[in-house]
């Protein structure tokens, strides 16, 4: 008897849920998946954000330290951190998918929240299961 593979694929909406799920389990008020040109491929944003910008900001944010690192002879970045005074935290990983470099980005509202294993956690099932 014959064994059919089941591998489960994500479209952008899967990822939306899946990106929801990680602002809920992580306490995160943003969560962002854009190519590094900026276009939006996921989100999950309050309704007064606009998930378009946002993927705009990430892709910007990250090509310029991208620039500065190389400016000061340092390899590719692969996390950015900023933080505001208020503790707030924006954090930014570069991951590949089938040749297509992306980013995750999620907005953390406390400085002292873990966000490292949760974003391990969604980008190997991105990896794993995005139908590209």
């Amino acid at each position: 008897m014959s064994q059919t593979n089941t591998h489960t694929k994500f479209s952008s909406s899967d990822i939306s849920e899946k990106l929801n799920e990680l602002n809920h389990t992580g306490g995160f008020s943003i969560a962002v998946l854009t190519d590094m040109q900026g276009f939006p491929i996921a989100s999950a944003t309050p309704q007064d954000k606009d998930p378009d910008r946002q993927a705009a900001v990430v892709a910007k944010v990250h090509k310029t330290i991208q620039q500065v690192g190389a400016h000061l002879g340092m390899g590719e970045t692969d996390e950015i951190s900023l933080f505001d005074l208020d503790g707030q935290r924006l954090v930014s990983r570069t991951f590949q998918v089938k040749n297509h470099e992306l980013i995750l980005a999620v907005q953390i509202p406390e400085r002292k929240k873990r966000y490292r294993g949760l974003m391990n956690r969604i980008i190997k099932q991105i990896q794993d299961h995005w139908m590209l």
